[in-house]
């Protein structure tokens, strides 16, 4: 499974190589729906606002000592402190978020998780069906994350494959966030799908956003996202993660 993340410090397998994930692996060269180029490519993720937002999850609040083991990103919220990412990322043990994460820097800070939120379905059973978390942050200085970063709104009841997606995340075996954009197709009423090759472990969480900078989709679900790294899955998002949102984004 080459999504599941491992406990820091545990390193569970070698990345496929630097510069395999770069590869093209499929035949589409059209330009995505508004996106940044050619649709199925992976590429390192170049610095920027909408990149900032997308950090990697640690297991200490070092970021320089390494050991991310998972991706999530910032979401709009009245708090401005919520991070979404996969319920199987939130496993217990004390996080910390790196927004915008690279090269042993956050230049952003390292937020402390103060809450974690997931289904009943998934604290239950791990239904594939509710890998969707929301994580609180603490405030630095008295400053929030999005008051730094910015967030992407989240948003549910999108069809599947409406308009191209970008996911971005960070491989555990890497120091960059990388990216890609293409189109999602549909597995099932619950799960989709997108062929985006070399997000290998590390990259649960990774959010999709649409051309209208919303998260759509979040890197999990089916598999915990995918047992191939040229293949990632998603839960629909639904009612089930509206209400979850509501919960974790409610004031406190």
């Amino acid at each position: 499974m080459n999504r599941i993340p491992r406990p820091p410090g545990n390193r569970r397998h070698a990345f496929f190589g630097a510069f395999v994930m770069l590869a093209v692996t499929t035949s589409s060269v059209s330009a995505a729906d508004g996106g940044p180029g050619p649709l199925g490519v992976t590429t390192v993720a170049k610095a920027g606002a909408a990149v900032a937002r997308v950090g990697a999850l640690f297991g200490t609040g070092d970021a320089q000592a390494g050991g991310h083991f998972c991706t999530a990103s910032v979401v709009h919220s009245a708090q401005r402190d919520l991070i979404v990412t996969a319920a199987h990322c939130l496993g217990g043990g004390a996080v910390w978020f790196a927004p915008g994460y690279r090269e042993g820097r956050a230049p952003y800070g390292v937020w402390k998780v103060t809450g974690t939120f997931v289904d009943e379905a998934w604290s239950g059973d791990e239904d594939e069906d509710s890998d969707v978390g929301f994580a609180t942050l603490e405030s630095i200085g008295g400053v929030d994350v999005e008051d730094v970063v910015g967030a992407d709104k989240f948003v549910t009841g999108r069809g599947t494959g409406a308009s191209a997606v970008t996911v971005t995340g960070y491989p555990d075996s890497a120091e960059t966030p990388i990216t890609c954009t293409n189109k999602p197709t549909v597995l099932s009423g619950t799960q989709q799908r997108i062929a985006c090759p070399g997000f290998t472990a590390g990259t649960s969480g990774s959010p999709w956003v649409n051309t209208h900078g919303e998260v759509v989709g979040v890197l999990g679900g089916h598999e915990q996202g995918g047992s191939t790294p040229d293949v990632s899955y998603s839960v629909v998002l639904g009612d089930e993660a509206q209400d979850l949102y509501r919960t974790a984004s409610a004031p406190r």
